[in-house]
């Protein structure tokens, strides 16, 4: 049975100084859920969190530092965590490599939020029925994920290669969580839509296009990108494991998404890179 509230629930969203982020936060503020609001622009974020009455936590997910950091400002000052949206994201047409020495797009769309969600781990399992919701895309089924070599070192980069392999990468993660953690604890991505949002920042091209007549025709708004956070957050937990969320339809994950080696491998690897917690 789907919620009618967020009642008393304490959601941290991700990438939520603008775009699907911001709406979600918006969404779920007025459905009675206290909000964190993360975000990379320090000055959006904070007037988000103002605009919904929740608390504002500035963070670059292309650092770890500012991603371990903004950790410990949860742990120490949140007394508990229901929702935890993972929806920070970049595209990049070129090849950028963080402070961290990994690819932008790797970073940003996975290895940092699996930081976070590590970091973040026995905070979530303080709550009755904790979940964690990863923006991914529809694209992930395109997605090829080596874990060896998630910065593409060995092959000649491609933007779209990396950013259907991030989030791949998602999704499994997701599905990794759902076998490590005890029924305490759900994880589900989802596809939000084309969204005229700053995920393109980086991208004047792809920008000008959705922002177009028909680009518009073809896209969806943040608010509507937003739309499928809120139907997996008022969904019964038992309703999530193991499905990826189409917009606003739960379909069976695909067998690469699906895979329970590429899931252990994955997470190795990923701990092994972000020296993460868990």
């Amino acid at each position: 049975m789907a919620a009618e509230t967020l009642d008393g629930l304490t959601a941290v969203v991700t990438g939520a100084s603008s775009g699907v982020g911001a709406a979600a936060a918006r969404r779920m503020a007025a459905m009675g859920a206290s909000v964190v609001v993360v975000g990379r622009a320090v000055t959006r974020t904070r007037a988000v969190a103002d605009e919904v009455g929740g608390t504002a936590l500035p963070a670059d997910f292309a650092r770890f530092s500012e991603v371990r950091e903004l950790a410990q400002h949860l742990i120490s000052g949140v007394p508990r965590i229901d929702i935890l949206v993972n929806n920070a994201g970049v595209v990049s047409p070129k090849r950028e490599t963080t402070s961290d020495g990994h690819e932008l797009t790797v970073q940003v769309n996975f290895l940092s939020p699996f930081l976070l969600t590590s970091l973040l781990w026995e905070k979530l399992l303080q709550a009755p029925s904790a979940l964690v919701i990863n923006t991914s895309s529809s694209l992930y089924r395109f997605g090829k994920l080596n874990p060896d070599d998630l910065d593409q070192n060995r092959s000649r980069y491609a933007w779209m290669r990396s950013y259907n392999a991030s989030k791949l990468a998602s999704v499994v993660h997701a599905a990794e969580i759902n076998r490590r953690a005890p029924d305490t604890m759900t994880a589900v991505a989802f596809h939000p839509g084309t969204v005229r949002s700053g995920l393109d920042r980086n991208s004047a091209l792809i920008t000008a296009a959705k922002a177009s007549l028909i680009g518009r025709r073809l896209t969806q708004s943040p608010e509507e990108g937003a739309e499928p956070i809120i139907r997996i957050a008022t969904t019964d937990r038992s309703e999530l494991r193991n499905v990826f969320y189409n917009r606003l339809e739960p379909e069976p994950l695909r067998p690469s998404a699906a895979d329970a080696d590429l899931g252990a491998r994955l997470w190795q690897r990923a701990h092994e890179l972000t020296r993460a917690s868990t």
